[in-house]
């Protein structure tokens, strides 16, 4: 079999640009294998990111693409996805078994984090992955809210020492609201904050994750820098609206992870736009361009942009978050592609060890 054929054959496989992680598979170092025997080509895709709704749709692409090289009579092409790991935990055996933890931050508060963190992480508990949600937010835990756990749930325990996770939604779930009930506020200075949150991260028990995903406390400050020190954290997000005070925080956010050296994948613009709900018209209410002149700046990009939506805020307010209540809905496949953007950037940043490749023909 001829060289041309095998290039033809690579020149078909790259005209496929994956649209999460804006590159062709090859860049992606996402072909395991490449084989033309005789007319047949059997082609191996691993994608990094979770794609289990996707990987089908992509394998008939790229057949398609193959087959229609006029040397080529039939193309067998398998695409699956395996979450690598961009952290190693051996100092902390409780989450030894997590392969990456992401943080999700904002420099204000309001500006919709908690609802972001929750739809993200069941977004991309929806496309295959195992997903758990920590919430840092010891003074306003909103976690067992979000996702509907009944006041008074408790976490069962392990040895009297560890926590198990709280299942919700197809999520492990761990919040000091499952330590505390709905009404009894925390007075407590930031000594006892930290090591609250401390114990929470050091006695959960997370049982084979692909992410954890960290819904951070509002601001930059004590807590903030404790978490960032106390977790091996792969990479972070930052949430802000497109308002100037709120965009002005979420530079101050991207500034604290740059200065301990955590990698900001990108930003999520919430409340990006209102469309009205009787006429369809659709409004930039604060503002719009803030967040993408911050990503430029700072060399990062927009993940994902959400709308202001009374929809989200009912979901929300009812323990069923929209991902969960129609994982196919407009505003669901808004969460779901943002979390795909996420999951995309993560698996290419420099510390993923490169697969081996194999491309052969006789």
């Amino acid at each position: 079999m001829s060289d041309s054929l095998l290039n033809a054959v690579e020149q078909a496989v790259k005209g496929y640009q994956d649209p999460y992680l804006g590159m062709d598979l090859f860049a992606a170092n996402a072909i395991s294998k490449l084989e033309v025997h005789g007319d047949e080509v059997l082609l191996e895709v691993n994608l990094k990111y979770p794609s289990e709704h996707l990987k089908h749709g992509i394998g008939q692409m790229l057949k398609m693409a193959i087959e229609n090289i006029d040397e080529v009579d039939q193309a067998t092409v398998n695409v699956d996805w395996q979450v690598e790991s961009h952290k190693a935990h051996e100092n902390l055996a409780n989450i030894k078994n997590v392969k990456n933890i992401v943080a999700v931050a904002s420099g204000k508060g309001g500006v919709g984090k908690s609802t972001t963190s929750v739809n993200l992480a069941l977004a991309l508990a929806k496309d295959g992955a195992r997903v758990g949600i920590l919430d840092a937010d010891i003074y306003g835990p909103s976690l067992a809210m979000l996702l509907g756990v009944a006041d008074g749930t408790r976490p069962e325990t392990v040895n009297e020492k560890f926590f198990k996770p709280v299942m919700a939604q197809g999520l492990q779930t761990m919040s000091m609201a499952y330590m505390i009930t709905e009404s009894t506020p925390l007075v407590w200075r930031g000594p006892m904050v930290s090591g609250a949150l401390q114990q929470l991260i050091m006695q959960t028990v997370w049982d084979d994750l692909d992410y954890l995903v960290v819904d951070m406390p509002p601001g930059t400050g004590d807590i903030q820098l404790t978490l960032s020190q106390k977790i091996p954290v792969s990479a972070s997000v930052v949430v802000t609206t497109p308002q100037d005070i709120a965009l002005l925080d979420a530079k101050k956010g991207i500034e604290m992870f740059n200065k301990v050296n955590i990698p900001v994948l990108g930003i999520v613009e919430n409340m990006s736009i209102h469309i009205c709900g009787n006429c369809g018209h659709v409004e930039h209410i604060f503002g719009e361009g803030g967040a993408q002149k911050i990503a430029q700046e700072f060399g990062t990009e927009i993940l994902g942009a959400l709308p202001l939506s009374k929809y989200i805020r009912e979901q929300s307010d009812s323990g069923l978050p929209v991902v969960a209540h129609d994982e196919e809905g407009e505003v669901a496949v808004m969460y779901r592609n943002t979390a795909r953007n996420l999951a995309a950037r993560l698996s290419v940043l420099k510390n993923v060890q490169v697969p081996n490749i194999e491309i052969s023909h006789d």
